[in-house]
C-alpha cells in the first residue's frame, strides 16, 4: 500500500510540474505566428503603416541586420522617412515558412514597379503574440542570370 501511495503522490507531483501555471502565456503555434509575421510584413512594408510596428514589434525588437538599428523605437524613425521616399515601395511574399517560434518569408521587395528589387529572406522570431527578433539576407536581383530560372 506504501508503494501505490508513493506512487500517486509522484505521478500528482509530476503532473503539476508538467502543466503550465494559469498566469503563463499560452504557447502560440507556428500557423499562428506565421499569420503573425505575414500581417505586420504586409501592414508595414506595403501598407507603410509605420504604427504597424507598435502593435506587432516588442519594444526591445531585436535587430540583426545590421544597416537597421535595433529597438522598435529605431524601426519606426528608419522606416518613416524611407516609406515617404519611396512610397511605390512593395514587397512581394513568395513563400512563408514556420517553425515553432521562427517564420521565414521570401519576398521579392521593389521600390517602384521598374525596380528590379532585391531578393530577401526574412527570418523573425516571434514569442507571446510579438515579434521579438530579425534576421535578414539579401540579394540583389540580376539583369542577367546564368540560367533560366528566377529567383522567386
Amino acid at each position: 500500500m506504501k508503494i501505490i501511495a508513493h506512487f500517486s503522490a509522484l505521478v500528482c507531483a509530476l503532473s503539476l510540474l508538467t502543466t503550465a501555471p494559469a498566469h503563463a502565456a499560452p504557447k502560440s503555434s507556428p500557423a499562428a505566428n506565421k499569420a503573425l509575421v505575414v500581417k505586420f510584413y504586409n501592414e508595414f512594408f506595403n501598407a507603410h503603416h509605420i504604427d504597424a510596428a507598435l502593435k506587432y514589434l516588442t519594444p526591445d525588437y531585436k535587430q540583426h541586420n545590421p544597416g537597421v538599428p535595433t529597438g522598435r523605437a529605431a524601426i519606426i524613425s528608419f522606416f518613416g522617412p524611407h516609406f515617404k521616399q519611396n512610397p511605390q515601395s512593395h514587397a512581394t511574399i513568395t513563400q512563408a515558412l514556420a517553425d515553432g517560434d521562427l517564420v521565414a518569408l521570401h519576398v521579392h521587395s521593389q521600390q517602384n514597379p521598374k525596380d528590379r528589387g532585391l531578393a530577401i529572406v526574412d527570418i523573425f522570431r516571434v514569442k507571446n503574440g510579438k515579434i521579438v527578433e530579425h534576421w535578414d539576407v539579401v540579394q540583389p536581383v540580376p539583369e542577367k542570370t546564368a540560367n533560366t530560372n528566377t529567383m522567386f
